[in-house]
């Protein structure tokens, strides 16, 4: 078994990169050879796209960024900006192979400790991150099937977000979408991706990439999701709502018409996407019948003692979260993309 990087300038192994990300069940969205641009244009990031080849053949890839910071450490992760990672491999000799590897280029970077966002588990005596779920159920050939599907309480936010006649647009940029998110995580305290990031992945993934927004009858803009296309699967990744959206149950009806149209086009598979257990999006999405799913986020510490805990919850962002809240908009998403690149 050999183990190569990939060139992102080598067209002929990037096709077959992604050949085989398409063909292989363990691989995902994020397991696309084209992160690897955006992670280093946008974010700037070193990245290590290694895969396995036998007698020329692709037996498994394992796409890695380096992301260090003062402030949120030093790592090696598979993937940053992703609720899937890890390696995607046909067998376990090709999986070995990419994981020596990775252990390797991981001293040799003299990281803090290394990432991997697994589906399923790979080790039981690698520390665990068990903070978040996943929420994945089949779309039913039939649309009326999927809307009597929803438990009945959520069914009803559903029918009250088409009696308000709300409407949903497939837009052909980021603009609309952008400023929803913006404004939403800012007043969850927490800081914006840079609207470039967005407007690369709609040019980067075509087709794949696609941004739903709702408005009210007169026009008023309500609420918005990205979402991604992989093989027969939908999955609405980031999103944004103004704050009147609750009140005519746009985000219930947003969601909705992401499922409905999805089922018109024979896509099969809805993925809600990663929660933190014990929050509001989480008891969102246990309320359309999905039953959440644990996501085995493996790490080989190297230079730490315990698991990072870059996230909301953790008691230490209390301060900072609240003062984020009061900053001025602007200054917010001028600020924000300096300090979300490096939280991954």
């Amino acid at each position: 078994m050999i183990i190569k990087q990939l060139a992102p300038s080598d067209e002929g192994n990037v096709r077959r990169w992604d050949e085989f990300v398409f063909a292989c069940p363990e691989a995902s969205f994020f397991h696309r050879s084209a992160w690897q641009g955006i992670l280093r244009d946008v974010f700037r990031h070193p990245t290590y796209f290694l895969y396995a080849e036998q007698a020329g053949e692709i037996q498994g890839v394992l796409p890695m960024a380096h992301v260090k910071s003062l402030l949120f450490g030093n790592a090696l992760i598979a993937m940053p900006f992703a609720v899937y990672g890890g390696i995607a491999a046909n067998n376990q000799d090709a999986a070995q192979a990419l994981e020596d590897e990775a252990q390797r280029l991981a001293k040799t970077l003299d990281v803090e400790h290394l990432e991997f966002r697994n589906v399923t588990p790979r080790h039981a005596d690698w520390p665990t991150q068990d903070l978040y779920v996943t929420f994945r159920k089949e779309i039913l050939p039939d649309v009326e099937a999927n809307m009597l599907a929803i438990p009945r309480k959520q069914r009803a936010m559903v029918r009250k977000g088409i009696k308000n006649d709300l409407v949903s647009t497939v837009d052909r940029n980021a603009d609309r979408f952008f400023k929803l998110f913006a404004d939403n995580v800012h007043r969850h305290g927490t800081p914006a991706m840079p609207k470039r990031y967005f407007d690369t992945l709609l040019r980067v993934f075509g087709d794949d990439c696609e941004v739903l927004t709702v408005t009210a009858p007169d026009g008023q803009l309500l609420s918005s999701v990205l979402s991604f296309y992989f093989r027969d699967e939908v999955l609405p990744y980031y999103a944004g709502d103004d704050e009147s959206a609750r009140h005519l149950a746009a985000n219930d009806f947003k969601y909705w018409e992401l499922m409905r149209r999805s089922c018109e086009r024979g896509i099969k598979l809805f993925d809600y996407g990663r929660s933190k257990t014990g929050t509001g999006p989480y008891a969102f999405k246990k309320n359309w019948g999905f039953e959440p799913q644990p996501l085995h986020y493996e790490y080989c510490l190297y230079k730490r003692d315990g698991i990072p805990q870059n996230n909301p919850n953790n008691a230490k962002y209390k301060l900072f979260i609240e003062a984020w809240r009061r900053m001025p908009i602007g200054l917010a998403n001028w600020l924000g993309p300096h300090i979300v690149r490096n939280l991954g």
